[in-house]
């Protein structure tokens, strides 16, 4: 999953021991925590893709306690930070972190199917060709009525509807022209050919999108 980025993406900072500290999840947590409450399932297992810090899912897992969560992450010091905050959490459903590049093709067939695949924040940071490779692979993982959710910033039907959008995709293009804001419409299409038999898209503060696609 790496590419070039802008100073403007993915920003995270040292913290107390091996933890990092990223203030856009720190801004985000709160309302992201009741998107799943809404519509996460109650118990079974969820697998978070990128986990980043750390600092989401140890909140996730204090919120759903009746899942079991699995933290990934491509990037080494990022699981550390990872299990750094779990060391302190103390939560009994929340594991250690794993390595997952869920743009490699063929990486759920190593998934004991799921209840729950999560996403936050990481599309408009790749390719349009790996975004699909982890659409596709993330609803595979799922057992059947297992949700995929979805979040971040998104176009809407080809348009960028807010200024800090435009300015914010504009230097993501100009970091690596590869990446950017994916189309909503792109994405419901496919989930849907993904195997999702309902997609629902629902609008969340500072002008994000979250998607919620249940497999047939």
């Amino acid at each position: 999953m790496t590419a070039r980025l802008p100073k403007t993406a993915s920003v995270a900072t040292a913290a107390e021991g091996a933890k990092l500290h990223a203030p856009a999840a720190a801004r985000n947590v709160g309302f992201l925590c009741d998107l799943l409450r809404e519509h996460a399932p109650l118990s079974g297992d969820a697998l978070e893709i990128a986990s980043g810090t750390g600092q989401h899912i140890v909140a996730f897992a204090e919120a759903l306690p009746g899942l079991t969560w699995q933290p990934t992450e491509v990037d080494a010091p990022r699981r550390t930070s990872i299990d750094a905050y779990a060391a302190d959490a103390k939560l009994p459903n929340l594991r250690p972190a794993r390595t997952l590049n869920a743009t490699a093709p063929g990486w759920h067939a190593a998934q004991t199917p799921l209840d729950l695949v999560l996403l936050v924040n990481l599309l408009h940071l790749i390719s349009d060709a790996a975004a699909e490779v982890l659409l596709r692979e993330a609803m595979a993982a799922l057992r059947p009525s297992g949700r995929f959710i979805l979040y971040g910033p998104f176009k809407r039907a080809g348009v960028l509807t807010s200024a800090g959008d435009t300015r914010f995709d504009a230097d993501l293009r100009g970091a690596d022209p590869a990446i950017g804001y994916k189309d909503d419409r792109d994405i419901t299409r496919q989930l849907e050919t993904a195997g999702a038999s309902s997609v629902r898209q629902i609008d969340m503060p500072a002008n994000n999108l979250a998607f919620i696609a249940t497999k047939t």
